[in-house]
């Protein structure tokens, strides 16, 4: 039991150092890009991405990015489950939605003018 937990404390240990290092990476690329004001624009860009990529490529090394990429890999399974409507029914659902859509705006506009000349009867400003 006490090498189970030795261990699982080592990889958290081991995982928030990971962690750390990736964050370093990526705030050096950004360093680079302010500090370096002499190069040119595409060598400080690509320390920026060299960073964020390195950074990335650290941080998917740890326990969270581990969990992380098999989250991605099973959603990208679950999105090909997916029963995608047909254009048909996707035109006939946008018309159905802008016909609510104009159907309340007159209802709304017939309200609010009838509100409007409501209050301008009972306030006496009918003009």
């Amino acid at each position: 039991m006490d090498s189970l937990t030795t261990q699982s404390e080592q990889s958290t240990i081991v995982d928030i150092i990971k962690l750390l290092a990736a964050a370093a990476l990526l705030i050096g690329g950004l360093f680079g890009y302010y500090y370096y004001l002499e190069l040119s624009l595409p060598l400080r860009v690509l320390m920026v991405l060299g960073g964020f990529g390195s950074g990335v490529a650290m941080a998917m090394t740890s326990m969270q990015g581990k969990r992380l990429w098999a989250f991605v890999q099973g959603s990208r399974i679950e999105i090909r489950k997916v029963v995608w409507p047909t254009q048909q029914e996707t035109t006939q659902t946008a018309i159905a939605v802008f016909v609510f859509t104009l159907v309340m705006a007159l209802f709304f506009w017939g309200l609010d003018s009838f509100l409007l000349w409501l209050t301008r009867t009972l306030v006496g400003s009918a003009g």
